[in-house]
């Protein structure tokens, strides 16, 4: 329940629940941006293994759709008066999966921007956030009929962040290595908004841990 239900027990909810059902289904809405985060990354990393540094066309339409569903998500939230859990969390949840996908888009464009081919670290960096976000959308696909066992895809989550941060510092040691200078600091910004996403990834983690608990 929302913010307005806070700290009251449970037999409590269930009875808000009852007087104020939510006229909205959050989870379906959650879920569909959760997949379309996943059609995003993987776009990324279609994009990736193609290494022509052509226009990302598709994954820009997916960033668009991406945003209207939020927008509409955000729309939907203000004018509800009930929600199946604290408000604010839903805005966090959703904004965060947003960040994902921006970065994702940032990635191509910068790349496509600084004529810098991709390698196997941006590569590795991107499957890893892959791995991530089709955990993050199975967590969520499954949180009101199984929270417990959404709960045990928490760990593998934040695994994957940190996979992509070990790559992120490895990457970046390796490119200063390089004679040209110019060459390191563009992959700084590459491999920097791919990290920026891992870890908009891992708040997104953390928020639907809080969910989590607090459903169970």
């Amino acid at each position: 329940m929302d913010e307005q239900n806070a700290g009251h027990s449970p037999s409590k909810k269930r009875l808000a629940d009852r007087l104020f059902p939510p006229r909205h289904d959050f989870y379906k809405m959650l879920q569909d941006q959760a997949d379309q985060t996943v059609i995003a990354v993987n776009a990324l990393v279609d994009w990736l293994k193609v290494g022509d540094l052509s226009e990302p066309t598709e994954l820009i339409q997916i960033e668009q759709h991406a945003d209207d569903i939020r927008h509409e998500m955000e729309h939907v939230l203000v004018e509800s008066f009930s929600t199946p859990f604290d408000r604010q969390d839903i805005y966090s949840i959703s904004r965060q999966m947003d960040y994902v996908v921006n970065w994702s888009l940032s990635t191509a464009l910068e790349m496509k921007a600084f004529k810098t081919k991709p390698d196997a670290a941006m590569l590795g960096m991107a499957e890893a956030l892959l791995r991530g976000v089709r955990l993050m959308s199975d967590a969520i696909r499954i949180i009101q009929s199984e929270p417990a066992k959404a709960g045990t895809y928490v760990p593998l989550m934040r695994k994957a962040e940190r996979d992509i941060d070990e790559t992120y510092v490895r990457a970046l040691a390796q490119a200063f290595e390089e004679k040209d200078l110019t060459i390191p600091l563009k992959k700084r910004e590459i491999y920097h908004h791919l990290r920026d996403a891992g870890r908009n990834l891992v708040a997104t983690v953390d928020t639907l841990h809080r969910i989590i608990v607090g459903i169970l």
